[in-house]
């Protein structure tokens, strides 16, 4: 089972909703959390396509890399950060939705290595759960009110 999972219906189509949701420089409008990203690979976004992302938490800013791992345009993608024995995947399936619109499904699952990071790890997913637990609902509220 997922860490953290979420599923919205969005009224857009497919390719809207994907290309909103898989552009990176949208991040900091659909994650409280996060203040910028800077892409750090060039050309198209594809399998490999890396950004820096940063975050800031409790008043401190703190960086990680975001790699895409999986992109199927329209349909799916999946990106991953890696930092100090911890590796967080986020996966995004897109799909249509009966009646029209979007259905977003996200998964997220935490990784972790090392005794302190494993005995971590409930705290951890609860941060992330508060932290991007709604991301879902902003990207919705975003697109629709477009």
């Amino acid at each position: 089972m997922a860490d953290i999972q979420d599923s919205v219906v969005i009224n857009k189509s497919v390719e809207e909703v994907f290309s909103y949701a898989s552009n990176m420089e949208n991040s900091p409008k659909i994650m409280d959390n996060v203040v910028e990203i800077e892409k750090l690979t060039d050309g198209p976004l594809q399998v490999g396509s890396r950004f820096k992302e940063t975050r800031e938490i409790r008043g401190r800013k703190a960086s990680a890399v975001i790699e895409f791992t999986d992109y199927a345009p329209n349909k799916s993608f999946v990106v991953k950060s890696e930092a100090n024995g911890l590796k967080v995947v986020y996966y995004y399936d897109f799909v249509p939705a009966d009646g029209g619109g979007t259905r977003v499904d996200f998964k997220g699952d935490i990784h972790t290595t090392g005794l302190v990071m494993k005995l971590t790890k409930p705290i951890i997913r609860k941060i992330l759960k508060k932290e991007d637990g709604d991301h879902l609902k902003k990207l919705k509220s975003l697109l629709e009110s477009e």
